[in-house]
């Protein structure tokens, strides 16, 4: 394989793992409380990534200097993006939230015009008013089932969206200083320290310790949380840090978009979740913006 196959493979992995991980993270939080669902599945994707470097398998370059430049980066991703993401869930079905992810381009493209120094012309300030109507629109039609539950999910999993495309604007610049798993395992050691410290304090305060391990009785909850931690956790970083060590970050955060088909699909098929025509024609809008942005930079570049 040459570089930029492996390179293309790795992101069509990232979002065919990400597509996924919403039907994955229902399941768990049928059983489990959306703090518990983090803390197990950091601790798999920790133990994971910690025994690879005891297997020598991959080489981590760590300083206290590395790690500090890596933390704003850790506590935008994984630490806030999977608060607002699973939360969301707790509020939204796993299609809609596929469908919301698919703004993770626009946000990429305008944080990276204003942190990467990526502009845009104005047929992609077009492009990305679209994919926004889309967003709207879908919404605005959805808004007989909209309430205050409703509602909160949608502005978690927008936020998610928000900060997955910061993580991908840090971490383009963060892979070009350090080596992409350096990246993913420093990321991966926060949210493991995080997510549980958050946990069992929580349950410690309550007096429900056992309800914390409880969740491992459940044989679908394990199945959902070793696929959250060694594939959605884990791997998922791991992916897009090599990605975005080769490929601009609009270019990486375009893949979100067959994310976004791939969770709605399986949210109708494996979770019995109802699409509407209007679910369709709004990712529709949606996917022709985010298209459009990408293919006119791709003009301006060749130009």
């Amino acid at each position: 394989m040459t570089t930029t196959t492996k390179v293309y493979f790795a992101a069509i992995l990232y979002a065919l793992i990400v597509g996924f991980s919403f039907m994955f993270t229902k399941l768990s939080l049928n059983v489990a409380t959306p703090l518990d669902t983090l803390a197990h599945r950091f601790t798999i994707a920790f133990i994971i990534a910690s025994a690879l470097i005891g297997l020598k398998q991959v080489h981590l370059n760590l300083s206290k200097t590395i790690v500090w430049r890596i933390l704003p980066l850790a506590l935008i991703y994984p630490i806030l993006f999977f608060i607002f993401q699973t939360f969301g869930l707790v509020y939204t079905s796993s299609s809609e939230a596929g469908i919301i992810q698919a703004t993770v381009p626009i946000f990429t493209l305008l944080l990276a015009s204003l942190f990467l120094k990526e502009y845009t012309t104005p047929m992609q300030k077009v492009s990305v008013l679209l994919s926004v109507s889309g967003v709207i629109y879908i919404f605005m039609m959805n808004g007989a089932a909209i309430n205050a539950q409703n509602l909160k999910g949608i502005i978690l999993i927008l936020l998610s969206a928000l900060t997955g495309a910061c993580n991908t604007v840090l971490a383009r610049k963060l892979v070009k200083q350090y080596s992409f798993f350096t990246v993913t395992y420093v990321m991966t050691f926060f949210g493991f320290i995080f997510f549980n410290v958050t946990a069992v304090s929580n349950h410690a305060m309550t007096g429900t310790m056992p309800e914390f391990i409880a969740p491992f009785s459940n044989q679908t909850f394990i199945v959902a949380i070793i696929y959250l931690g060694a594939l959605s956790s884990l791997a998922t970083s791991f992916f897009s840090n090599y990605a975005l060590s080769h490929i601009e970050a609009a270019k990486m955060s375009v893949f979100n978009n067959l994310a976004t088909l791939i969770s709605i699909i399986a949210g109708v098929f494996f979770l019995n979740e109802t699409i509407e025509l209007y679910h369709i024609f709004g990712t529709l809008i949606i996917l022709v913006g985010v298209t459009g942005t990408i293919y006119c930079k791709k003009i301006k570049e060749t130009v």
